[in-house]
């Protein structure tokens, strides 16, 4: 029984070493679903936890990440405000990298954004939760008008005008 007991001063470091292993584990089909739900919902109830999982999750050099199961899914919606605001800026900031990442020429680094992003993507698509909605209509507000409540998140990574038009299309798309 993989133990999932998480405290909640989890640190950054501790939650990405803890889901590294869960992902091993559940590679190897060694965790029941419910073991899985339990794991990502003790997980996410808080900003260290959940950003542990993302950063780990979203980046994860495996096709795990790509079919998020129900259990993983059901996990996610448990804590919609922190996993909300986590995925809507994992997919503004992996739409931006991508950029970045083609003007170094550095394609790999780029197409793993890229995945990063379509990950983010499809999981906020999956996930379909108010907050959620909300937080992505206050990025695209932010973008459209130059201000707002995502206006410190966009100077702190210093998107410019290319990378900030990709970011609204990004959420534009994801209307579609």
């Amino acid at each position: 029984m993989f133990n999932y007991k998480i405290s909640d001063q989890i640190t950054f470091e501790e939650a990405i070493d803890l889901t590294q292993s869960w992902l091993k584990k559940m590679k190897a089909k060694e965790l029941s679903p419910e073991e899985i739900q339990s794991f990502i919902a003790a997980l996410v109830k808080t900003e260290n936890g959940a950003r542990g999982f993302f950063v780990t999750y979203l980046t994860v050099d495996d096709s795990l990440a790509d079919h998020p199961t129900e259990e993983i899914i059901n996990a996610l919606k448990s804590s919609p405000e922190i996993v909300g605001e986590l995925l809507v800026k994992n997919l503004a900031m992996s739409t931006g990298m991508v950029i970045a990442h083609r003007r170094n020429d550095d394609e790999e680094l780029a197409q793993g954004s890229g995945r990063v992003r379509q990950r983010s993507k499809d999981l906020i698509q999956k996930l379909s939760l108010d907050p959620i909605a909300i937080k992505l209509d206050q990025l695209k507000t932010t973008l459209e008008q130059n201000q707002g409540e995502y206006t410190d998140f966009l100077k702190r990574w210093k998107y410019d005008t290319e990378q900030r038009e990709a970011i609204y299309q990004t959420l534009l798309s994801l209307k579609e």
